[in-house]
């Protein structure tokens, strides 16, 4: 019965309820919202990474991590290399060897790292191939080509077929170098990226540094999300059980602890939103219970004078707040559900931001994406917090007695 009489109450006075139902429902879209904002965001700057720098793994020489020498190169790769061949859940992997040197034109120099790789190898593992701007990604025609960025090329002032000379010290501690003619220019997400390195072939490297050997091996592997983590563990131990001792076998999180940091950091953000949303609206609907309470005082006087016990009128103000938690939350999550679904088709275009979050291989769009148990775990804090938040107004009403209460006036 009182759950009846509570709906019908609520909507007693109809334009406070749907302010409190608007207000409720828009906080809910605009938590939603942001919290599957920073979600796409940092979804975005982890996928870019994994993809075009990191991988799912990386194996190095030990001590190529402390000095990045030259000769410190992995020893005996191959049985490395014919497991990663062999095993299902490993998407690809290329090996690299790398050097840091000179990259001069006719109008500047820089410093870059220099990627000497195997070409299908590479551009199985990353997108870079077919992310060329202008011009082609390498093959094994022509002498010499390199692929740069087109962060690198606007700097030096280079285009398609203009002449590079590379620089950097050899096997034996000496300056070395050639010319290399530029085959294409990429453009990735990441101006980190674009900013610091560009790709040769392998072959033409080790020729130059009079030394043979793979510096890194980087790792995709199969799946998604759960999936890809399991798969990462998998190929982790595998490679253990063969490596040299020598040989350093690192996932993406602890070769850039930053990036992993900052996606745990996300889950706090998304906590704290909610939480101040929730203050928020709580206040609220103490607000507009005590409110509705205290212009019903005389009616609860008369309905404990007939009979209804103090309980039953707690249960009745405690359900009407119910029965505006319960429609603020579906109208809520039905809203949210509709604005997520078309920005995470459409997009959000992050315009002058752009340019300050790609250094950390954020898109230029951002998709939200709001997994479902969000949903669920938000509509259900509201719901339990609009109960607790009509607690207090139901007490005030019945300490009160039913001649107290009748002899209220409004």
């Amino acid at each position: 019965m009182w759950v009846r009489l509570a709906w019908r109450n609520l909507w007693r006075n109809r334009l406070r309820t749907m302010i409190m139902l608007s207000a409720m429902s828009l906080g809910m879209v605009g938590v939603l919202l942001m919290t599957g904002f920073i979600t796409g965001m940092y979804g975005s700057m982890v996928a870019n990474a994994i993809s075009w720098q990191l991988g799912n793994l990386q194996i190095h020489n030990a001590a190529f991590l402390e000095e990045a020498e030259l000769q410190a190169t992995l020893v005996n790769p191959q049985q490395i290399t014919d497991y990663l061949d062999a095993s299902p859940v490993v998407q690809a992997w290329s090996g690299r060897f790398v050097v840091s040197g000179m990259l001069a034109s006719a109008r500047s120099t820089r410093g870059i790292r220099v990627n000497g790789v195997v070409p299908d190898r590479e551009a199985a593992l990353t997108p870079i191939a077919t992310h060329i701007v202008a011009g082609a990604w390498l093959d094994d025609a022509g002498r010499n080509p390199v692929v740069l960025s087109q962060k690198t090329a606007n700097r030096l002032d280079l285009r398609v077929g203009s002449k590079v000379i590379l620089t950097f010290s050899d096997n034996a501690g000496e300056v070395t170098g050639a010319a290399f003619r530029v085959r294409g220019i990429y453009q990735s997400p990441s101006s980190a990226l674009d900013d610091t390195q560009l790709f040769v072939r392998r072959s033409d490297l080790v020729k130059l540094a009079d030394w043979v050997g793979i510096h890194e091996i980087v790792i995709r592997v199969v799946g998604d999300s759960e999936t890809a983590t399991q798969n990462t563990l998998v190929v982790q131990a595998d490679v253990r059980e063969i490596k040299d001792a020598s040989t350093s076998v690192r996932d993406w999180q602890t070769v850039q602890p930053m990036i992993a940091a900052i996606l745990n950091q996300a889950g706090s953000a998304s906590g704290v939103m909610v939480l101040i949303y929730v203050l928020a609206m709580a206040f609220g609907i103490v607000n507009i219970m005590l409110m509705s309470v205290m212009e019903r005082t005389r009616e609860f006087g008369v309905l404990m004078a007939i009979g209804m016990n103090k309980r039953g009128i707690m249960l009745m103000v405690l359900a009407e707040s119910t029965w505006l938690g319960i429609c603020g939350a579906v109208l809520g999550v039905f809203l949210s559900a509709l604005i997520v679904l078309w920005l995470g088709q459409a997009g959000i275009p992050l315009g002058d931001m752009a340019e300050g979050l790609g250094a950390w291989g954020i898109d230029t769009m951002v998709y939200p994406s709001v997994a479902l148990e969000e949903y669920v775990g938000t509509a259900l804090v509201v719901l339990l917090a609009c109960i607790i938040a009509a607690i207090y107004p139901a007490r005030t009403i019945i300490k009160r007695t039913p001649v107290e209460a009748m002899a209220q006036k409004i």
